[in-house]
């Protein structure tokens, strides 16, 4: 067994102020608070459970497996969705999983992050789950401090007995003298390292996965690393040599023989003719972002996403040239608002553009895309590109377009609340 720890940054503080006509005196202003999610490490040891439908906390990525759609609740568990009649979906179950961010699957069995942890689950029986097996200690942590934060509040724990499986951000109403004087000096974050001490058959999942299985192998991406798994015996996962990747990795995609991973520093190209350890191909770089990538054929297609922590100012689509994969050329860029995930079908790509919507670009020239569609006043997460019609999840709601030629359509929507 291996116990990991977060490696975890330096963090800067960002004050975005906005006044109420009301505050005359320009006393206060609003922040965005920061609060752990805690949890006993006694239950967290035994608090794998499936549990009747819930409304949704916070949606992130989406997954797909026979007639079935998994939408991770961050940080929480993952909501099942009995999508046999895409027209009319029905939430059926959920699966609490603390401090869940990814998942994947295989043959009937569902492979989850539970923090460090690794959690086995057979789903053969959609409405009788069952967790059959749990690696402690194999992961490193995927939570990661709230960059994003003005203010961080996490004063009440006792880090003997409980831990952090996650964080939750609100838009609140300070006094401006208050914050200044809790933040003066920086934030430190000591308590937080401490909290966090402790092929065929398969599903697809979205551009941000940080999950893939290839064949017999599992291979689950943290910020540093690719981490191996065997799964040949799938109800008994081996854990193999991690392999260092790099720094900020985000995601990972899989194609050919290659592993595309996704980071805030650029593409990373990986060998997997020996599946068990992965070989450093080459590497594409650009400024700071925060990007997944999908690949087709030819090309890479990266989206970049600035602003906040991610680093860059800018946002834009990045269309890699890598027809010689030991050295990747960008061959064209085009701006976008706040991207987030994407995906191709055939000549069609899909890209999420965060608070802009859905975007939908034929792709036949990659330097000349054209928009087939513009879906506005929504909000996008990640995408899934099926045979017949698009799996897209939002802020709470799953959506589902038909497409056939050019015509797209919205044919469902739920929301998870």
């Amino acid at each position: 067994m291996k116990t990991k720890i977060a490696v975890l940054l330096a963090f800067t503080t960002l004050f975005f102020i906005s006044c109420d006509q009301d505050d005359t005196n320009g006393e206060y202003a609003d922040y965005v608070v920061a609060r752990p999610l805690v949890i006993s490490k006694a239950e967290f040891a035994t608090s794998v459970a499936i549990i009747a439908p819930q409304p949704i906390h916070e949606s992130g990525k989406v997954y797909t497996y026979k007639d079935y759609i998994f939408i991770n609740d961050k940080y929480q568990g993952i909501h099942v969705i009995d999508n046999s009649n895409p027209q009319q979906p029905v939430k059926i179950a959920f699966i609490t999983i603390p401090g869940n961010v990814d998942i994947s699957v295989k043959e009937d069995y569902l492979y989850a992050d539970s923090l460090m942890d690794l959690v086995v689950l057979d789903i053969s029986n959609i409405n009788d789950i069952e967790v059959v097996n749990r690696l402690e200690d194999v992961l490193y942590s995927t939570i990661f401090f709230p960059f994003e934060a003005d203010l961080v509040e996490s004063d009440d724990i006792d880090y003997d007995s409980e831990m952090i499986i996650g964080w939750e951000t609100t838009t609140e109403r300070r006094l401006i003298s208050e914050v200044d004087e809790r933040n003066t000096g920086g934030v430190f974050m000591e308590d937080f390292a401490l909290a966090n001490d402790a092929g065929s058959g398969t599903g697809q999942g979205g551009s941000l996965a940080r999950f893939k299985i290839v064949e017999d192998y599992l291979y689950a991406v943290d910020s540093h690393n690719i981490n191996v798994f065997n799964i040949s015996d799938l109800e008994n996962p081996q854990n193999l040599d991690d392999v260092y990747a790099g720094f900020d990795i985000e995601t990972i995609f899989y194609n050919g023989t290659y592993l595309f991973l996704g980071s805030m520093r650029g593409m990373y190209i990986y060998d997997i003719t020996d599946p068990a350890v992965p070989s450093f191909i080459s590497e594409f770089q650009h400024g700071t972002a925060c990007d997944p990538v999908v690949v087709d054929g030819d090309y890479a297609y990266v989206t970049l996403r600035g602003g906040n922590w991610c680093g860059a100012t800018e946002s834009g689509l990045f269309i890699v040239d890598i027809s010689d994969i030991q050295n990747p050329e960008l061959a064209v860029q085009y701006p976008l608002d706040g991207p987030y995930g994407l995906g191709i079908r055939d000549e069609k790509l899909f890209v999420c553009d965060g608070d802009s919507g859905l975007k939908v670009y034929d792709k036949t020239d990659v330097n000349d895309l054209i928009e087939l569609n513009h879906f506005e006043n929504i909000v996008t997460f990640d995408v899934i590109p099926l045979e017949n019609h698009l799996i897209m999840v939002g802020d709470g709601v799953l959506y589902q377009y038909e497409y056939l030629d050019n015509d797209i359509k919205l044919i469902s929507q739920i929301g998870l609340d």
